[in-house]
């Protein structure tokens, strides 16, 4: 399939970029990664008459991590990120959530910001944002502004950015001290959109009590929904904590719509066991890393994130 026709922009700079989105408006569209982008136009499920491709503006193409958190710009590759190991201390869920996206030639290839530009309600970078309370920086001519993960994702497919602007970069912030993450999905096969998935992330006490746990989700809702499912396992250890109510406590709080590739019923099971699981995971990585210095915190996170790649890998080959 091809797609319709188009007018082909390729900008020297940022504020060229702005100026040809300002002028086509309604019309025009961002090429960065165009793993998404593309095969919606082959379709001809979309038909901009002006693509705005920004590969060449190499100054977006950058990954920073501060005291605060992870910045990423907009041509910053999903590989990239997944594989930086400073985003990996300072978020370790960006790598969790990165290595469920699609396939490793898909990665090499999309951007971080793009998947959330594009606002797929199925995608991991979504639930991420949310889960972490980040925030998306979008420029125009004449000024920049930035918009909360809450307030982002308006529907499927569908977010704020207005005609004239142009998503440049995200942040996602660091959770608190003794937080551990997980992020689980469940796909008919390897590398395909998940028909549930599930970002969690638990906060510990100094005595390794739970206090404060919630959960986004893909796949289950028009926008990514961010559930607190803390009073299920509050004041819990991760070894005593009642995990299915967690899950039992999710499943309660969502509609999905059926499709063809699920039922309504069948994505609430699936939320409600994957929350048991990631929720459960999050808090024992919580425990495990909190006890030990933080050199030794990074080693073990890297190990831990590396038996989960392998164990998504012999699932694929299967």
């Amino acid at each position: 399939m091809k797609p319709p026709a188009f007018q082909y922009h390729a900008p020297k700079s940022l504020p060229e970029a702005l100026d040809t989105l300002n002028r086509v408006g309604h019309d025009g569209k961002v090429l960065a990664g165009g793993q998404s982008l593309i095969p919606i136009l082959n379709m001809r499920l979309a038909a901009p008459g002006h693509l705005v491709d920004i590969n060449g503006l190499s100054e977006l193409a950058y990954i920073r991590t501060d005291a605060g958190g992870v910045r990423v710009g907009a041509l910053a590759r999903h590989a990239e990120v997944e594989a930086d190991t400073a985003v990996h201390t300072a978020q370790p869920l960006l790598r969790q959530g990165l290595r469920l996206v699609a396939h490793p030639v898909i990665r090499n290839r999309g951007t971080t910001v793009g998947s959330l530009a594009h606002a797929d309600p199925s995608g991991e970078m979504t639930a991420v944002l949310s889960l972490t309370g980040g925030s998306v920086e979008l420029a125009r001519q004449g000024g920049t502004r930035t918009v909360g993960a809450q307030d982002f994702f308006v529907g499927p497919l569908e977010s704020c950015v207005e005609p004239g602007e142009m998503a440049v970069s995200a942040y996602f912030p660091r959770l608190p001290e003794r937080t551990g993450t997980e992020f689980v999905e469940a796909a008919r096969r390897h590398g395909d959109y998940a028909m549930c998935g599930v970002a969690a992330a638990v906060t510990l006490d100094e005595d390794l009590r739970i206090v404060r746990a919630r959960a986004a989700y893909l796949s289950v809702s028009p926008v990514p929904l961010l559930l607190d499912l803390t009073e299920a396992v509050s004041g819990g250890t991760p070894d005593t904590a009642h995990w299915g109510a967690a899950g039992d406590l999710a499943a309660q709080q969502m509609e999905p719509e059926p499709d063809i590739h699920a039922t309504a019923e069948y994505r609430c099971h699936l939320a409600r066991v994957l929350t048991a699981r990631a929720v459960r995971t999050a808090a024992v990585r919580a425990a495990e890393l909190s006890s030990m210095p933080a050199a030794i915190n990074d080693e073990i996170s890297d190990e831990i994130s590396d038996e989960i790649s392998d164990d998504e890998q012999e699932r694929g080959e299967r």
